[in-house]
């Protein structure tokens, strides 16, 4: 079959572009980079790609909030055109900033009348958290995570804190299979700081929509696609392949098996 194309979308402040770039690459797939002001010229564009990526970074600079700017591009500009690639059984992928992005768009859990059901708040630490965490994994129905338990990949934001605007909306997203990444505690224990960095209620790293191919996520797979990405290499040994490289190859493999 055709190798899937990937389109990474841009915006002013986005700064991990070249590394998903490389990881998707890496996994087989072709790769090319839109701005998001490029896409608003042309949305047909999209039907083009069968992955959409948004990265992370610091879109806007996360002037108003994390993400918030460009999803209400998305919103607002392009919605028909996320919506037909969506139902075109078409995957999309949002890290850390993009994961913010695709969250406020309503992407992951559409609103309802009374407005947004979960957000991504500051840290409760009340810092930018740079560290690598550990993830168990329920893949449910999600396409990026087919056949994974586990993943060992670094967080790097100042607003991942997942939360719900009721207790029973955390309780369905779980009931329904959405709440497919969760950080983990050692040994088997329920997580802590900074096992959990950042607050998240739930433990909640990233949840998918309700049809597994929309996923979102804190934290970075694209920076342990390599056996050398992970920082104690030298003393637990050389793997094969970082952790999170497998979470770009179920994406290529969804359309190429």
């Amino acid at each position: 079959m055709a190798i899937p194309k990937v389109l990474i979308l841009r915006g002013p402040g986005t700064n991990c572009d070249h590394e998903v770039a490389y990881a998707f690459e890496r996994a087989g797939a072709e790769v090319e980079k839109l701005h998001i002001n490029q896409l608003r010229q042309a949305p047909q564009k999209l039907q083009n790609y069968q992955i959409l990526l948004l990265p992370g970074g610091f879109s806007y600079g996360d002037d108003v909030a994390a993400g918030k700017v460009l999803a209400v591009q998305l919103e607002h500009f392009l919605a028909d055109a996320i919506r037909e690639f969506r139902d075109a059984d078409k995957l999309v992928l949002g890290i850390c900033n993009g994961f913010q992005t695709i969250l406020k768009a309503g992407l992951l859990v559409p609103p309802d009348e009374d407005g947004p059901l979960a957000t991504l708040a500051r840290n409760t630490s009340g810092r930018y958290e740079d560290r690598w965490v550990n993830l168990d994994v329920t893949p449910g129905k999600s396409v990026f995570l087919k056949g994974l338990s586990t993943l060992e990949v670094p967080v790097a934001h100042g607003e991942g804190n997942f939360i719900c605007r009721k207790e029973w909306i955390l309780q369905g997203l779980a009931q329904a299979g959405q709440a497919v990444l969760r950080y983990a505690g050692l040994n088997g224990e329920s997580p802590v700081y900074p096992q959990n960095p950042n607050g998240s209620q739930g433990n909640i790293a990233g949840i998918s929509d309700a049809t597994g191919r929309v996923l979102g996520l804190m934290p970075h797979p694209e920076r342990n696609v390599l056996p050398t990405h992970h920082p104690r290499w030298t003393r637990q040994g050389l793997r094969k392949e970082g952790d999170g490289l497998a979470l770009f190859r179920n994406a290529v493999e969804y359309f190429t098996t």
